[in-house]
């Protein structure tokens, strides 16, 4: 009897299928120190038990990103140990802080499933939630990703699309008990801009880059138990090791620190593309546009909804060329809401 795990392949997964992942997981600062050495991160919400003391928290919660990858790190090898790409993501909402001394862990339901022309490929639609040791839900997202087919002749499952938002309402986001900006320290916090300085249609330049190194990038990738092959194994990809996209998506979001300084909290994910493939060597660079803005009920709190782009050194603002696809430049289109203080 075969004691190895091959992965699952396109014909494997059923819609309705729920798929609980190993392995539990306590967090601990070290994953913030270690988050911290990977990714010029400097929000100051995450960074300073004190400053997120005065913002109505507890404490200072581990990274909103880090605990992204920590719960999406374990659902690789159930659902994405033999895909060909991971396409998308949807329907994202953070509804509670991650502390260290937290245990997390991971379940997915498949919720759509639909073969590829070529027979030989199907793309695979999954909701993933994020537990903690009380059972409480602290993040849930959708994404789906394009996997191989063991058995090419295989049967081709019935087509299933699930139907997703394509923007989260602000009544869709959870702001965290207690979060109160009202005596909110843009001195400390880095910058003055507020939210209402942002004007819908406004386009920032982040400025800063860093060049993606091979040995940090496979830290990262285990730092988050993520064991896909792309990203380790150069005979199933040749050409270079494959960056994980998390990697790429926490590179420009601490990158957005310069000019987005003080959105503090990423609590919705509307929706993300991984445009091409990252690879060591690249210089990493990002720009934000403002698609939305929206007040809500809590003290100082405003809810901002950014387009964060990632390049590999392109020109700024450059997203799409004339036949509409993406510039070959453009390694990530992230479209998410943020907390920041009014």
């Amino acid at each position: 009897m075969a004691k190895t795990n091959p992965g699952r392949f396109f014909e494997d997964y059923s819609v309705g299928q729920v798929l609980p992942h190993a392995v539990p997981r306590t967090v601990t600062e070290g994953e913030r120190g270690l988050y911290h050495a990977l990714y010029p991160a400097r929000h100051a919400l995450y960074s300073s038990d004190e400053f997120a003391r005065s913002c109505g928290l507890q404490e200072s919660p581990i990274d909103d990103l880090a605990a992204f990858h920590v719960v999406f790190g374990k659902t690789v090898p159930d659902i994405s140990l033999n895909a060909v790409a991971n396409l998308g993501y949807a329907e994202g909402r953070w509804l509670l802080p991650v502390h260290a001394g937290d245990t997390l862990r991971s379940v997915s339901e498949v919720i759509g499933v639909k073969q590829n022309s070529n027979g030989k490929t199907g793309v695979v639609w999954v909701r993933t939630r994020g537990l903690n040791q009380l059972d409480e839900v602290v993040l849930e997202y959708v994404r789906w990703v394009m996997v191989r087919k063991a058995n090419p002749d295989a049967p081709a499952p019935e087509t299933v699309v699930p139907e997703l938002k394509k923007v989260l309402e602000p009544s869709d986001l959870v702001i965290p008990e207690g979060l109160d900006f009202s005596n909110y320290d843009f001195t400390l916090a880095g910058e003055p801009h507020r939210w209402g300085d942002y004007e819908i249609g406004e386009t920032i330049d982040h400025v800063d880059g860093v060049t993606v190194e091979e040995a940090e990038h496979m830290l990262a990738t285990r730092l988050w138990q993520n064991t896909a092959k792309v990203h380790f194994d150069l005979t199933f990809r040749p050409e270079g090791r494959l960056i994980y996209g998390g990697h790429v998506i926490s590179m420009a979001r601490a990158l957005s620190f310069n000019g987005l300084a003080n959105a503090q909290m990423i609590v919705g994910l509307n929706g993300g593309a991984h445009a091409n493939p990252c690879f060591a060597g690249d210089t990493i660079k990002a720009w934000s546009e403002v698609l939305d803005k929206a007040e809500t009920d809590v003290p100082g709190v405003g809810a901002i909804r950014l387009r964060l782009v990632a390049t590999k050194g392109g020109a700024p603002f450059e997203l799409r060329g004339e036949d509409g696809k993406y510039t070959p430049d453009v390694l990530l289109d992230l479209d998410y809401w943020a907390l920041m203080p009014i």
